[in-house]
């Protein structure tokens, strides 16, 4: 592959700031939800003082809410302790070029202890971080993929915030999936993002039309499990900021419109050694010529997934995408190239992986993909096999077990999960359970349009 472009070493930057080709560092971590919080660094500023010794923030931002309202309970951060810092340290893997801002760059940290300069635990990229760990030290690579959907506007953020998100104007007015006619009209945006992405570090495949009203998907090309991460996140975070420049908007909710598909994050995962997928091999597993570790890896990953649950659907609204011929999976299942399957296999030899399509896009990638390996990793060191391979409709197989159906149910299995504890800590369990008890709190009491339009007169 031909060398990334966008991707800077510390000597390019200051080559770039002394140019005066670059005048703004981005310096961001995600949040609990994916979001990416941090400081703009005046570029020489960022030189002189941060690039070795790193930034500042305040230790709520991995508590907040989605309003950004502190939320009491937790012990990593609270009003008593007075809500100290956490420190970033930058992570120059991740150093790139941010196109579509001008004059900036961008760097991605790893969230440490203020006082020990220890990882923080319950950071999101941290969890990834130990999974990671303990695939090498089992020795294996992981190379990975994320597939993410996103619906687009005509109307800007601010016109959807003010018209309560409600009888907005998609971008497309019939299915679109694979159509070139209509994917064309949206490629003012698609186009613009597919370049900038590129020219910022995140090299494009494609992108294509989708199965609802201006759905659209954007594939970025695979890499090692925490680069994906980092590209999803400067991904998402790249389409926002362009729509919002050119006066659009575009949702990565995993279920906009009851009427619509919902939008997916499907993962693709293979086991690695230097340049030898280890997924291949000589073994059966109905169609596929597999290994031991890929009937293990697998195994794991489908028994566990109603522990992580909460990890690939974060949302009450998350758990609205799963519904018969919707093209979202509802039943823990694998299949080899059928979209009926929760899980579903693809290619062969050196190309040969497992896509988990229960994800949505609006997960945490860091969390996601530490949810996914920690669950393979168990399966092999337990030799957990798979179930039998399924052929057919597997929306019609009502014997299999459902995926979890709703926030709450989900939260349930997370919390008592032995292997949660076991796979990713006590504080991390805690800290989650929490986080994703208040996400269903707030959704609990809040008052809905659906209730108004439902009982204002009638009831």
């Amino acid at each position: 592959m031909a060398e990334i472009k966008g991707m800077l070493s510390i000597d390019q930057l200051k080559s770039l700031v002394k140019n005066e080709e670059i005048e703004t560092v981005l310096v961001v971590f995600t949040d609990l939800y994916g979001r990416f919080m941090g400081k703009r660094h005046d570029a020489d500023f960022f030189l002189e003082q941060i690039a070795e010794s790193g930034s500042h923030v305040c230790k709520y931002l991995l508590t907040v809410d989605m309003e950004m309202k502190p939320v009491a309970g937790y012990s990593f951060a609270n009003w008593e302790s007075g809500y100290g810092d956490v420190h970033l340290m930058p992570d120059y893997s991740t150093l790139r070029l941010a196109s579509w801002l001008d004059k900036t760059a961008l760097i991605i940290c790893d969230v440490q202890n203020e006082k020990t300069g220890k990882l923080e635990s319950i950071n999101p990229r941290t969890i990834l971080r130990e999974q990671i760990k303990q695939a090498t030290t089992a020795g294996y690579s992981i190379m990975a993929g994320s597939e993410l959907e996103y619906y687009i506007f005509e109307n800007s953020y601010k016109e959807a915030s003010e018209k309560k998100y409600d009888d907005l104007t998609a971008a497309g007015w019939y299915i679109e999936d694979y159509n070139i006619l209509q994917g064309t009209r949206e490629e003012n945006f698609n186009g613009m993002v597919r370049r900038h992405l590129k020219n910022s570090g995140v090299p494009v495949e494609n992108s294509k039309g989708e199965w609802g009203l201006g759905q659209h998907e954007l594939n970025v090309r695979y890499a090692d499990i925490l680069t994906m991460a980092d590209r999803h996140s400067v991904y998402k975070q790249c389409l926002k900021e362009v729509a919002d420049k050119l006066g659009i908007s575009v949702t990565f909710m995993a279920k906009f419109s009851e009427d619509q598909a919902g939008s997916s994050c499907h993962l693709h995962l293979s086991l690695w050694k230097g340049k030898k997928n280890l997924f291949p091999g000589k073994m059966s597993a109905g169609p596929v010529k597999c290994s031991q570790d890929f009937r293990w890896f697998l195994g794991g990953w489908i028994k566990h997934a109603p522990d992580v649950m909460v990890f690939y659907a974060p949302t009450v609204n998350s758990y609205k995408r799963y519904r018969s011929e919707s093209w979202a999976p509802t039943r823990l299942a694998w299949s080899y190239d059928n979209r009926t399957a929760g899980f579903r296999v693809v290619g062969s030899g050196n190309t040969l992986r497992i896509e988990c399509r229960i994800p949505g896009a609006d997960c945490n990638p860091y969390l996601a993909f530490a949810a996914a390996l920690a669950s393979g990793l168990d399966g092999i060191k337990n030799k957990i096999e798979p179930p039998e391979v399924f052929n057919g409709d597997i929306y019609r197989a009502h014997d299999l077990p459902h995926v979890p159906k709703t926030l709450s149910e989900a939260i349930k299995i997370f919390d008592g999960s032995t292997f949660i504890k076991n796979s990713f800590g006590d504080a991390v369990q805690k800290h989650y359970s929490h986080f994703f008890r208040s996400e269903q709190h707030a959704f609990d009491t809040s008052v809905t349009d659906w209730e108004r339009k439902r009982y204002f007169e009638r009831i």
